[in-house]
């Protein structure tokens, strides 16, 4: 069988920053490998195209530009917050919370969750930076598919990939 739309894939792969000497940023191996229902959206779509139609035993490896993976970097997702929303009902700040470096969950107005760094604060506000973690960096994948199979009829309702155990993913 090979990975098309709606098949489950179970692959080992490694991202790499900037080419195949880079940076190791993340690694699925044989022993933890990355399982997903192919084509429902969750992917980047460049990367999708690249393993489309392989089969299980073929490797892989290719490069994605900011511009096909994550973005190029922007000010527009340099955010600031006034601090009283970080604030619990004592108007207090609970420690660890507003650390430099430190990812926090943010809502935005659609109800999508947002991932944002903290970058500063001050007694009025805090600043943020929404930008992914991986956006303007060009990333190289290798790796290899596993296994792709049909998904179950769960699986295809839920347009996801659900574990032997019946964790859904």
């Amino acid at each position: 069988m090979t990975v098309a739309e709606h098949s489950i894939v179970t692959m080992t792969y490694e991202v790499r920053d900037g080419g195949p000497s880079g940076t190791l940023l993340e690694r699925m191996d044989v022993n933890y490998p990355f399982k997903f229902m192919f084509g429902t959206g969750r992917m980047l779509p460049a990367w999708e195209r690249r393993i489309y139609g392989l089969k299980s035993g073929m490797g892989f490896s290719f490069q994605l530009s900011p511009d096909d993976a994550y973005g190029q970097r922007s000010d527009d997702h340099i955010l600031t917050a006034p601090i009283h929303i970080f604030q619990n009902e004592r108007e207090q700040i609970e420690p660890g919370l507003l650390e430099r470096g430190q990812y926090i969950t943010l809502t935005d107005s659609s109800g999508k969750d947002v991932n944002a760094k903290v970058i500063d604060w001050n007694d009025k506000q805090v600043t943020l930076d929404a930008n992914h973690a991986l956006a303007g960096k060009t990333l190289f994948f290798s790796g290899a598919i596993l296994d792709v199979r049909e998904p179950t009829v769960d699986e295809l309702i839920r347009k996801q990939y659900i574990d032997e155990g019946g964790v859904r993913r």
